[in-house]
């Protein structure tokens, strides 16, 4: 069984400091070849929602925090005495996650959806893209629909005589 995150890489591409790196990793090619070799060995891949909070939770008494910036590496839990890495504790929370999943008993990444957040970040805050600007038109000025030809037609019967 292999555990994969749903990823917001357009998002994470709009970041200057990831976009390089990110863009690098090929995140979709890497997740299809997993399924593929997942489904050609007889495995099981299960694509954990973008929205789960893996790092949030505490593995142990799986309260969830409501922010845990990305310069913490150590995630601490306020309920329990748990302190260790951020990535650890993400993998155990997907682990667990895998084997609710291949058991039957929760869906990947919906479990207590209102509980895992609480800021209502999984909402979209527009409902359609901003227009682009379209540039102001040509060098003259004119776009190509507003042009005009304004030739002389004996100028132009005399350029394709020749």
């Amino acid at each position: 069984t292999v555990v994969v995150e749903d990823l917001n890489v357009a998002g994470m591409l709009r970041n200057r400091r990831l976009a390089r790196k990110v863009a690098d990793a090929g995140f979709g090619r890497i997740r299809r070849q997993l399924e593929y070799k997942g489904e050609w060995a007889g495995g099981v891949t299960v694509k954990a929602g973008r929205w789960y909070p893996s790092s949030k939770t505490c593995s142990e008494c799986g309260a969830v925090r409501a922010k845990l910036p990305l310069h913490l590496r150590v995630f601490t839990c306020e309920q329990c005495p748990l302190v260790m890495d951020r990535d650890a504790n993400a993998a155990r929370n997907l682990a667990a996650l895998a084997a609710a999943v291949k058991t039957g008993t929760g869906v990947a990444g919906d479990q207590d959806a209102k509980a895992s957040n609480p800021r209502g970040a999984d909402r979209q805050t527009r409902a359609t893209t901003r227009p682009r600007k379209r540039p102001g038109g040509r060098a003259g000025g004119a776009t190509p629909h507003q042009r005009t030809e304004t030739r002389d037609p004996r100028q132009a019967e005399a350029v394709t005589l020749r």
